[in-house]
């Protein structure tokens, strides 16, 4: 796709910065690196000199490098300026880009968005690429890897391909049903690739709660009487003082979420209020905002203070670990109390054990890592819609052949939707405004 502007951002991170890297894209760009550096760089060498205004000031020395198109990110002539990571250089550097003719500043992900324009990817593979932008621990990484490389289209287009010779079968049945090189045999085989296709895109779309548990983390709430220990926990989880612990009853009045990487996991654990009869309108509502976590949380970290027991029950319905605190003070007595874990946020003990059973249990949650899964909301609707499609086609009439091949084709338009292989214009801005600029 030929555009007429170019464009220019600065693509490396915060400022200041030891090197920051300015991104420009499009026809102008062997002009502007010719009148900021000098001269136009041999294609993927880096060249070292002098940056310059237009009135001849020097902005900096640094690196020049030029990618001609189509071989380059975004399939059109491509250039960096990799300068010293200050405010004002950069500053400095953008303005002067701006003042030459056909540039402007980039917009969120219009660098990405040009490269899928140009077909130099599809749109899970943008999409992958925005979620390894963004990947914090590793198995985000890993799953952004995966479907950047491809997993994804793969498997969607190979959907797409067995969709579109069904639906040629059936046309063929249709136009060509008095032929003797048209077996009925055809027909049925069409039909049992279809009802494997709809058990595969169901396998598929019920793995999204894993990809979701991925990216936003395992849920964990940390539930208890008031001084059972919950913030202490919090804090001994953390290892830094994220949640204000005292002797006063009903000091945690709201939630207080914080993040844990357990291997290369995302976990959120959540502190919450006391449970108890309140005092005041401000704890009884946080009270209810921690039985309402409680409630969606895909693992509850029961806390009772071992020297009070049996003053709550564990709640019901949840996947919960019965947790038994303050063992350094903990007397025994001849009441026989069960713990799954007894710990001390003091001494320490039996903290790593609960950060084991966090860790199995979200590892066990999120289940194998490589499995391809739908990884936005978006690909989730889209295969429902497919197999709605791939329904009404299983289910009309034997005689109803053009409603089966229709439905046929629209189930595979939707598929083709996910990559962009079908026309999907009204999503790009919604898809490509979620990254940063200067990508």
């Amino acid at each position: 796709m030929l555009f007429t502007d170019s464009i220019a951002a600065l693509s490396s991170g915060h400022l200041p910065s030891g090197v920051a890297i300015v991104r420009i894209s499009g026809p102008h760009v062997r002009f502007a690196l010719e009148t900021i550096s000098g001269t136009l760089p041999k294609p993927r060498q880096a060249h070292y000199g002098a940056l310059h205004r237009s009135d001849g000031e020097l902005i900096d020395h640094g690196l020049t490098l030029f990618f001609p198109g189509p071989r380059s990110f975004t399939g059109e002539d491509c250039g960096e300026f990799q300068v010293h990571g200050g405010r004002a250089v950069v500053a400095s550097l953008l303005t002067e880009i701006g003042k030459l003719p056909g540039f402007r500043q980039a917009d969120a992900g219009e660098f990405t968005k040009r490269a899928f324009l140009n077909g130099k990817m599809d749109l899970l593979e943008a999409e992958a690429l925005a979620d390894l932008i963004n990947a914090e621990t590793e198995a985000q990484r890993q799953f952004a890897v995966m479907n950047s490389g491809g997993a994804q289209s793969e498997l969607y287009l190979g959907w797409r391909k067995r969709l579109i010779h069904a639906r040629a079968m059936i046309e063929a049945e249709m136009d060509f049903a008095d032929e003797a090189d048209v077996p009925g045999s055809a027909s049925s085989q069409v039909w049992a690739d279809v009802r494997l296709l709809v058990d595969e895109i169901h396998s598929h779309v019920d793995g999204y709660s894993k990809a979701e548990m991925i990216r936003d983390g395992f849920d964990v709430v940390i539930l208890g009487a008031p001084n059972a220990g919950k913030s202490s926990l919090l804090n001994a989880l953390l290892q830094r003082e994220a949640a204000i612990v005292t002797d006063e009853p009903g000091t945690t009045r709201d939630l207080v979420e914080a993040v844990l990487d357990l291997n290369g996991l995302k976990v959120r654990i959540t502190d919450t209020a006391g449970l108890r009869e309140p005092v005041g309108k401000v704890e009884a509502i946080g009270i209810e905002r921690a039985k309402e976590r409680a409630k969606s949380a895909d693992l509850v970290l029961f806390l009772e203070d071992m020297s009070e027991p049996g003053k709550l029950n564990p709640p019901s319905g949840v996947s919960a670990v019965a947790i038994g605190t303050k063992l350094d003070r903990y007397q025994p007595s001849s009441a026989q109390v069960h713990y799954d874990l007894m710990i001390s946020t003091e001494t320490g003990q039996g903290i790593d054990d609960l950060l084991n059973i966090i860790g199995e249990r979200a590892a066990g949650s999120v289940g194998r890592r490589g499995d391809i899964l739908p990884s936005r909301l978006r690909h989730v609707e889209l295969l429902k819609d497919a197999q709605s499609y791939l329904g009404a086609a299983l289910s009309a009439s034997d005689r109803m052949l053009e409603l089966k091949a229709e439905n046929l084709r629209l189930a595979s338009d939707r598929i083709g939707r996910l990559s962009g292989a079908v026309d999907v214009e009204d999503l790009l801005d919604v898809i490509f405004s979620q990254f940063c600029i200067g990508k």
